[in-house]
């Protein structure tokens, strides 16, 4: 962490050059003698992608902002936020810290919040940056998380891990179990310092090997962010051993959208061709598999097993877009091109044989307007074109 970058002629630098171009500004060189242009442009680089995401980060003075991986690997405050209205208590410690965006927002439910990152540097900014944010009942800790809990006597209210998903050899994985710090195997030690676990996992895990590698998990929360799945939150409770609730959560630019439902939970899906009303699931619904239990709960048909689209006579609020059907045909070319005169439209194909880019060259249509077509397979197993206008 290099002091030098606090300094107010620094900072003006940074806020001027937030809408310049790194290449030419790298190209320049630093105009700061003890500062090179490559710390300036990773102080620029973060902050731009710092807006957004970190909003009060990016807002306040004097931040100083870690390597770009950091901001780019860190929740945003959005699901920190979310996070932390998941769990209550005097005492919780994030032993994989981060950037500690995490940990701020649980310090706003717990009187005592303790940050581990085992790389010293990142911990330096870490402490700074609360200090600036004036936060003081966060205790930032340098080195291994892990290590700091089987050496301390204290008993927390909840510990929180976001496990890297990346092996010793830099390689991503797939499975919770090589994910580092490790997981499963230590599941009962963790459970000797707290009767609340809360784990981060990629969205490219799987919730049912997940569940299968974990015991005592309570809820499990798909979390997406303008409908791409930024989270999965494992909930789990010491000796829990009940149904397991799955709740999912799309935060869109108008609303919140939310479904919940039991894992394991038998529902059923009645199927009907396209009638007045069509509805695509969020990418929350998608990756939690409530395939059958939507259509059971709001009482809405599916159009085919696998294809993952419903239908209604009359709207539903539905955890996704929801289109009204102007028509729909059979899968023939000169009928498409007979129906849509507009050569515009934006198309989206689901359980269907040919992909988007496929489709757009043999009928001519062009991305983007104000009309949308399905390309999909009903029930029947008949290929067929929906076309639709998205109701907002």
């Amino acid at each position: 962490m290099n002091s030098k970058i606090l300094h107010p002629e620094v900072q003006q630098f940074i806020t001027d050059n937030l809408k310049s171009e790194i290449t030419k500004l790298i190209l320049r060189g630093s105009p700061f003698s003890e500062i090179s242009i490559q710390e300036l442009a990773n102080q620029i680089t973060a902050k731009q992608k710092s807006e957004h995401k970190l909003p009060t980060w990016f807002f306040t003075n004097n931040i100083y902002f870690p390597p770009k991986v950091s901001i780019e690997q860190t929740s945003s405050e959005i699901t920190a936020a979310y996070k932390s209205s998941l769990v209550s208590g005097n005492s919780i410690i994030d032993i994989t810290g981060g950037f500690g965006v995490d940990s701020y927002y649980f310090s706003k439910k717990f009187d005592n919040v303790t940050h581990c990152e085992i790389n010293e540097n990142l911990s330096k900014i870490v402490k700074h940056n609360y200090n600036k944010l004036e936060v003081n009942t966060i205790k930032t800790f340098a080195g291994n998380g892990f290590t700091f809990l089987k050496e301390t006597k204290l008993i927390f209210d909840c510990i929180y891990i976001d496990p890297s998903r990346r092996n010793d050899q830099k390689r991503k994985v797939f499975l919770l179990k090589d994910c580092l710090p490790q997981i499963p195997p230590k599941i009962d030690f963790y459970f000797t310092k707290t009767n609340t676990i809360l784990i981060k996992v990629s969205p490219i895990l799987d919730i049912t090997n997940t569940i299968r590698e974990l015991k005592n998990v309570k809820e499990i929360h798909v979390v997406a962010v303008h409908n791409e799945v930024k989270e999965l939150l494992f909930l789990l409770e010491k000796n829990y051993n009940n149904t397991i609730l799955i709740k999912t959560i799309n935060f869109g630019k108008k609303a919140i959208q939310k479904f919940n439902f039991k894992y394991l939970e038998e529902a059923s899906s009645q199927y009907s061709e396209p009638l007045q009303y069509l509805y695509e699931p969020n990418a929350a619904i998608l990756k939690s598999g409530a395939f059958h239990q939507i259509a059971a709960s709001l009482n809405v048909y599916k159009l085919h097993p696998h294809s993952h689209l419903y239908t209604s006579e009359n709207p539903v609020d539905f955890p996704g877009r929801t289109f009204k059907i102007k028509s729909s045909v059979e899968y023939n070319k000169k009928k498409i091109n007979k129906l849509f005169s507009d050569k515009k439209a934006n198309i989206t194909t689901r359980n269907f044989p040919k992909t988007v880019a496929q489709i757009r060259k043999e009928t001519k249509i062009n991305d983007g307007g104000s009309k949308y077509i399905f390309f999909t397979t009903l029930n029947n197993n008949k290929l067929s074109v929906v076309f639709c206008e998205k109701i907002d």
